[in-house]
């Protein structure tokens, strides 16, 4: 039997517009053990975005239970939740959200900033994630002198490099070439098999979806076909 790293049960998340409300999530119930990569699909408007954002801190659940890692998301204030995604979650963007000004090595080393490390240890991690995504020859090339997928690597070194057990991609590869694409769909089932982190990977690539160890269909904020584990 596997462990569970997150637990969703009757999870929603509603929005007030005016006198309407928006959920774009309702009673969701899931299970992802750890290790996994996990694929989303399902139209735009199907609540995938929304879940990706639970799941990584940046938003809070309405009603229903989030754990991740033994953490109930819920009970947390803003600033514990903070401090919680920095150690516990990287994010990895379609657009990469790099900082143009910045070195590669600066933009990998920017979430060690919120932790309370020496300078050497940051160097050392920072070279480290930089090996593991093989770009520690680009540490000092700024953002317009890397390809986009050097800068997707650049992204996923700076989502690796506090070291999280959970890694959440936004259609990771949406911005990318296929043969860039299909380059970083094989770091990130790398970095599951190898390296133990669990994935969750929103996208509309059945190809893409074909790389994770288990897809997943939204629709209207529910899920087509359970998610939870016999």
């Amino acid at each position: 039997m596997k462990n569970i790293l997150i637990t969703c049960k009757m999870l929603t998340k509603h929005y007030t517009k005016g006198k309407t409300t928006v959920t774009p999530l309702e009673a969701l119930d899931l299970e992802v053990p750890t290790g996994e990569f996990l694929a989303l699909m399902g139209p735009s408007g199907s609540g995938k975005t929304t879940l990706l954002n639970l799941l990584a801190g940046i938003d809070t659940p309405s009603s229903g239970d989030l754990e991740i890692a033994g953490t109930r998301i819920g009970d947390l204030s803003r600033g514990r939740l903070v401090h919680w995604r920095a150690r516990n979650v990287g994010y990895i963007f379609q657009l990469y959200h790099l900082i143009p000004v910045l070195t590669a090595y600066e933009n990998v080393e920017l979430p060690l900033l919120l932790h309370d490390l020496p300078a050497k240890e940051r160097r050392e991690r920072v070279e480290a994630a930089l090996a593991l995504v093989h770009l520690e020859d680009r540490m000092h090339h700024t953002p317009n002198e890397l390809s986009g997928g050097q800068e997707q690597r650049v992204a996923i070194a700076r989502a690796l490099v506090a070291d999280p057990p959970l890694l959440v991609a936004d259609e990771p590869t949406g911005d990318l070439d296929r043969e860039a694409a299909t380059s970083i769909l094989e770091l990130l089932s790398n970095l599951t098999q190898e390296h133990g982190k669990t994935i969750v990977m929103v996208t509309h690539d059945p190809r893409a979806a074909d790389q994770a160890d288990r897809t997943l269909h939204l629709e209207k904020g529910k899920l087509l076909e359970s998610g939870a584990l016999s």
